[in-house]
């Protein structure tokens, strides 16, 4: 943004409505204005820049209103083509966006030592705007196509907690294709729909609508394991686990980075009490549930399963056997 201070001169010509009219059409520009007297607690520099900023909201303010009414019958147009399922959400999206500082705005100032008033005058041409926001639209649509193609190559990788990031961070930037749009669209009323390139953003928005549930619909986990039947290591629990997420929807893969979860299990046996010719053991396990996409542990717990036969080990696997329906169970709310 440029800024013109004017102090000591001449009284600009824009404080004369009809010439602003003349040199700063509407169907050219983007004007805003503000004026205000000067308080004996503030200086004249602090004057100056809250009239600079009054200037600008005000050329902001009639580019948002144009926004809030073009974009609500564009919106209901849309919506009727199933284009997009967060219409509101965009649209408050682009409004709030629009408060930032408008690109190649200018402001100039004066101050009239006379009425000890400070005017402050902010326009921008539409035609950069326009230039700017094609530019912009451009940008991100390429943004979301890398995005999503990256996301494709990892979930044929088998590495679905990166794919799904991918395509969050490609929903992100909706909102700013949105908004560009509804920029193009207050500044030409007259924008095509190739200008808009609608075509291509509601092509992109389907297919990462597809492409996210599709990744919702497996789910992959990493199993870690450590089991003690009385000295011997064995992979009791991680394999009955196993089996019973596999009836949920769940894959399992050998490489840590490809899964959605990291699911580490210890198992250690201990003899209990004997009665008669049974004998009775526990599995004392841990268990630690990690959502590789949220980047934390998500569940934790300690179980102790009590099991029973005519012998130490197979009391030790009858116990193991039983506490793998309590973890499929726990675990079920978690990765389903």
């Amino acid at each position: 943004m440029v800024s013109l201070a004017l102090f000591g001169q001449e009284k600009p010509r824009w404080l004369d409505d009809n010439y602003k009219e003349q040199q700063y059409p509407s169907h050219i520009y983007f004007t805003g204005f503000a004026y205000g007297e000067i308080p004996r607690d503030k200086s004249l520099q602090d004057v100056t820049q809250q009239m600079k900023t009054e200037a600008q909201a005000d050329l902001s303010k009639k580019i948002r209103l144009q926004i809030s009414s073009r974009s609500q019958s564009n919106i209901e147009a849309v919506t009727t083509n199933g284009r997009y399922n967060e219409n509101e959400s965009f649209l408050n999206q682009s409004l709030t966006v629009s408060n930032a500082e408008v690109v190649g705005m200018k402001t100039e100032s004066y101050h009239d030592p006379k009425t000890n008033l400070v005017y402050a005058f902010a326009y921008v041409k539409k035609y950069e705007l326009t230039s700017y926001f094609k530019s912009n639209l451009a940008m991100n649509i390429v943004q979301v196509e890398g995005l999503m193609h990256t996301a494709q190559d990892l979930e044929a990788g088998k590495e679905k907690a990166k794919a799904r990031q991918q395509c969050e961070e490609a929903k992100l930037l909706f909102p700013k294709l949105r908004y560009a749009q509804d920029m193009l669209t207050a500044i030409d009323v007259n924008a095509s729909s190739e200008d808009l390139q609608q075509a291509k953003i509601e092509a992109l928005y389907n297919q990462l609508t597809q492409m996210q549930a599709q990744l919702t619909q497996n789910v992959y986990v990493y199993v870690e394991s450590d089991e003690d039947l009385f000295g011997q290591k064995v992979d009791i629990v991680a394999n009955k686990v196993k089996a019973a997420l596999a009836v949920k929807g769940c894959s399992f893969v050998d490489n840590s980075g490809q899964a959605d979860f990291l699911l580490r299990i210890r198992v250690t046996t201990r003899k209990s009490d004997s009665n008669n010719d049974l004998v009775f053991c526990y599995a004392d396990t841990a268990i630690e549930l990690y959502d590789n996409h949220k980047q934390k542990v998500v569940y934790s717990d300690e179980i102790a399963q009590k099991g029973g036969s005519n012998s130490q080990d197979k009391a030790g696997r009858k116990a193991m056997d039983e506490v793998v329906v309590k973890i499929a169970e726990k675990l079920k709310k978690w990765i389903e």
